[in-house]
């Protein structure tokens, strides 16, 4: 398994440039799986990353790759994808590509049903520009420039692509690593636009600065804090305080939904 699955990466592009305890090569694994699982030929597979430290997952990775320009992934690929329908294409970003400058290109690729997978890392931060803050920040998070919090509201990415019109909607975490690979692979079986959440951990610009601790303590952070949809969704109006969803969240199993 081990041997089939680094088939997926480029060995002369390490040691990856990802801080210690990254969450990022987690998801990288979990898709790189989810490819392997569904038995896609490299050669009709693409992936579309734009910029930031989730952008450089695409060097990393022994496909055809694009590395486009910050918020654009999705209209880059969406072109590959109109041009060459045969072609799997899987789409990379981080929160500011998803939600900032690529907000737009977000709501519009679900409306339109693009058959693409956009999985988004969710590091609630910029990380690689100096640690600001993102429309995904938490309210009372620290940042760099928002250091006694944003005071608003962060966007529910999944809520916010099913509003839209994305036909499949997941969130998964980096310690929940193989119900993420489970929405990954679905989502790139799915026809039609399909967003996966992948909510990673990252230590040095949102850690240090929310005194989150160690990159283990931010993965029990995940184990404890998320919880499956079923369940959360059973739970008292006062349990769900300070606990978020996860799995899939649209086709649902039923007709309840995560708020």
């Amino acid at each position: 398994m081990q041997e089939a699955l680094e088939e997926y990466l480029r060995p002369e592009m390490m040691p990856h440039m990802w801080c210690p305890g990254c969450g990022n090569g987690i998801v990288v694994h979990c898709l790189i799986r989810a490819l392997y699982e569904l038995g896609l030929p490299r050669e009709k597979t693409v992936v579309v990353a734009g910029i930031g430290c989730a952008g450089r997952s695409a060097g990393y990775l022994n496909l055809d790759t694009v590395h486009t320009t910050h918020g654009r992934a999705l209209a880059f690929a969406t072109g590959i994808k109109l041009a060459s329908p045969g072609l799997t294409v899987v789409v990379l970003m981080g929160d500011g590509d998803a939600a900032a400058i690529g907000g737009n290109h977000l709501i519009h690729a679900a409306r339109r049903d693009v058959d693409l997978t956009a999985v988004v890392f969710n590091n609630n931060i910029y990380g690689m520009t100096g640690g600001q803050h993102s429309p995904l920040t938490p309210a009372k998070a620290v940042s760099t420039t928002m250091p006694g919090g944003t005071g608003l509201k962060p966007f529910d990415l999944p809520q916010l692509a099913r509003g839209a019109g994305a036909g499949f909607v997941g969130r998964s975490t980096t310690f929940h690593h193989r119900l993420l690979t489970s929405l990954i692979r679905d989502g790139i079986g799915h026809s039609g636009f399909a967003l996966v959440e992948a909510v990673t951990y990252c230590p040095t610009a949102f850690g240090r600065q929310n005194k989150m601790g160690s990159p283990a303590e931010g993965l029990r952070w995940q184990k404890n804090h998320f919880v499956e949809i079923d369940k959360f969704l059973g739970l008292p109006e006062e349990d769900r305080k300070g606990m978020e969803p996860m799995g899939l969240f649209y086709p649902a199993r039923s007709d309840n939904r995560p708020h």
